[in-house]
């Protein structure tokens, strides 16, 4: 099968994606890859409100559009673990669903002028006892024309053919090609982390929040173990001279309590020795939580996030730095979705005009993203409504900025 038959920008891109979603399922007892990406996510889509208004079709488009921000945060987190995430919008029945694709369940084939994917193959498995069967969907557009062609292949024993289609019973009633004429955007849309691939600097791909520490989480988890086998390693014993120990009539040592008590031919008259080591908890954790810190600022998030906030001994100037810092790395990934969320809304008009399902319509799209990452809400509440009384801004102006509003759409009004 040719998963990997691509341009030298994109061969490795794939393999890549599978390490990541390894760091993320299975991230050791920490598993700080998941927590930072699901963090971030929730930073990213906190209070967020979003929806499609304007006409009968909007009113159509918004339907489909709550599922995809309600689901806005999950598929946030997939893209945050993995660099990137395709919003699929595609029909069923008379209505439109969306399937989130995470980055190691599609391949880039080809990029626009303008740095688009207009090229794009996704693939789904399907299990059967040992024979994997998987379809591959390719999508190309060039502008005008799609071309949506569908390939099946059997696998059994690491031996590869390509049957039909209407060898699996899923995908029976599916067209091997189908070409669109007029299409003006491709139907799908690329939700990508605004972050560059340190692996690959030249890719146009996105890489996950946690792509430049992966050897600090390695360093954590070490230093996590260490803590753990401190505490296991000092636990209080009481060694027992086994002279001093009951015996059953088979000989073996009865005691009263295995974890607390321990055997010990000691060979002197002491019976009995208590085992209370003094525990190194505090440079073992302090040294814990200088790496959690290390890895705050290679995700670009604040201090804090992570490690305890208590152990951030940092000044005034400092902490707000690092709070912007966070502020900066959230704000490039909402920047980011509003993109994405922007492109799925041209899939699916397009997906409108192509079936029929609603009359034609402009539409627009009003977003609001929680701000509380950096800014004391009340505090800027009082210094907008002094910038209000001192006639410095309107209140259509400070209406928008409290209630989310679209000045533009006030203005109308």
């Amino acid at each position: 099968m040719d998963f990997f038959k691509l341009n030298d920008n994109l061969r490795t891109w794939l393999p890549r994606a599978a390490v990541w979603r390894a760091a993320y399922e299975r991230g050791g007892s920490l598993n700080l890859a998941a927590a930072i990406s699901a963090e971030a996510a929730r930073l990213v889509t906190l209070e967020l409100s979003s929806r499609i208004h304007g006409s009968q079709r909007a009113d159509f488009l918004d339907k489909s559009y709550a599922e995809v921000i309600k689901n806005a945060r999950n598929f946030c987190e997939i893209a945050c673990a993995l660099g990137g995430v395709m919003l699929k919008p595609y029909l069923d029945g008379d209505r439109i669903i969306t399937a989130f694709i995470p980055a190691d369940a599609f391949e880039v084939t080809r990029f626009c002028g303008d740095g688009k994917i207009c090229g794009v193959k996704f693939f789904q498995t399907i299990k059967e006892d040992n024979i994997i069967f998987t379809k591959c969907e390719e999508h190309e557009w060039d502008g005008d024309s799609y071309l949506i062609t569908n390939r099946a292949y059997k696998s059994r024993g690491g031996k590869e053919k390509q049957i039909s289609l209407q060898e699996v019973e899923q995908w029976a009633d599916i067209e091997p090609s189908v070409r669109l004429e007029g299409v003006k955007t491709p139907l799908f849309s690329y939700f990508k982390m605004p972050f560059i691939d340190q692996s690959d600097i030249t890719s146009a791909l996105g890489a996950p929040i946690f792509a430049r520490a992966g050897r600090l989480m390695d360093d954590a988890q070490k230093q996590y173990e260490r803590i753990l086998w401190e505490f296991e390693s000092g636990e209080r014993a009481l060694y027992v001279d086994e002279t001093a120990v009951r015996r059953n009539f088979r000989g073996e040592s009865a005691l009263p309590q295995k974890r607390l008590y321990r055997l010990l031919n000691t060979g002197n008259d002491e019976l009995f020795m208590d085992w209370s080591p003094e525990i190194r908890d505090e440079q073992l954790i302090n040294g814990f939580e200088r790496i959690l810190q290390r890895i705050e600022f290679n995700c670009g998030l604040a201090y804090g996030t992570l490690s305890d906030p208590q152990t951030v001994e940092k000044t005034a100037e400092e902490l707000r730095a690092s709070k912007q810092r966070s502020y900066a790395t959230i704000t490039e990934i909402q920047t980011a979705l509003r993109e994405a969320l922007c492109d799925w809304a041209k899939a699916a008009d397009t997906l409108c005009g192509l079936y029929a399902l609603a009359p034609e319509g402009e539409y627009s799209i009003d977003f609001s993203f929680d701000d509380s990452i950096i800014a004391d809400r009340k505090t800027e509440f009082e210094e907008r409504l002094q910038l209000f009384k001192e006639g410095i801004i309107t209140a259509e102006e400070m209406r928008s900025w409290y209630m989310g509003e679209n000045t533009e759409r006030m203005a109308k009004v």
